[in-house]
């Protein structure tokens, strides 16, 4: 029942229009990169000081000096530019990059985002950019599994762990489902094959509402 992962980053990797400077996180998120459209320009961001990162590097091109934001190797498009770290940040920071793709801990209803820390103390902290991107991307985007390991929802009324940021997400896309943030509601845009609404809502913390 549902989306696969890849299915899922493919829905993504649809929803990115031609031209855009894109920031990809670690994870889940890293595999939208591989779905954009043929014909499709995507220029890809990475914080550690990259804009035109290009596909993940193979044994025999790797480059210990050319590296992405979750520490793998990859590889850079002709015209890529590279830069301070502090300069991405100023990219970040001022609004240039169009949209952030993120995984998540937990989304709320009214969009908000916690996906850097569980708040267990014996983590190690692990905020990294995720801070500055949601304050300064024009769009945030959420991949992630519906529900937890544990069969939890991670779509929830109020986020009981540590918020990245507070009514940032646009959209989320989950194994079950496309939901849209409007208005601090949760509107379903689209379902996965073979989930209904009312199954969707039995799997969700927070009130679903229907397109």
């Amino acid at each position: 029942m549902g989306w696969s992962t890849n299915e899922m980053a493919q829905k993504v990797a649809m929803d990115i229009f031609d031209g855009a400077y894109v920031n990809l996180g670690i994870g889940i998120p890293e595999l939208v990169a591989d779905f954009i459209p043929e014909g499709r320009e995507v220029i890809y961001h990475t914080e550690n000081g990259l804009l035109g990162m290009g596909k993940v590097a193979t044994e025999a091109n790797q480059d210990p000096e050319l590296v992405n934001a979750g520490k793998k190797y990859i590889t850079a498009i002709p015209g890529a530019a590279y830069f301070h770290h502090a300069d991405s940040f100023a990219m970040i920071r001022g609004g240039h990059i169009d949209i952030c793709v993120l995984g998540a801990y937990q989304v709320s209803e009214e969009g908000d985002l916690a996906n850097w820390s569980t708040g267990n103390p014996n983590d190690i902290p692990a905020v990294g950019g995720a801070m500055d991107l949601v304050a300064g991307v024009k769009t945030i985007y959420v991949i992630t599994k519906h529900c937890t390991k544990n069969g939890a929802s991670k779509i929830v009324k109020e986020c009981s762990y540590p918020v990245t940021g507070k009514n940032v997400v646009s959209r989320i896309y989950t194994d079950l489902a496309i939901i849209d943030v409007l208005d601090k509601k949760l509107v379903v845009k689209e379902l996965a094959p073979n989930v209904s609404f009312e199954e969707l809502q039995q799997q969700t913390e927070a009130i679903l509402h229907r397109s």
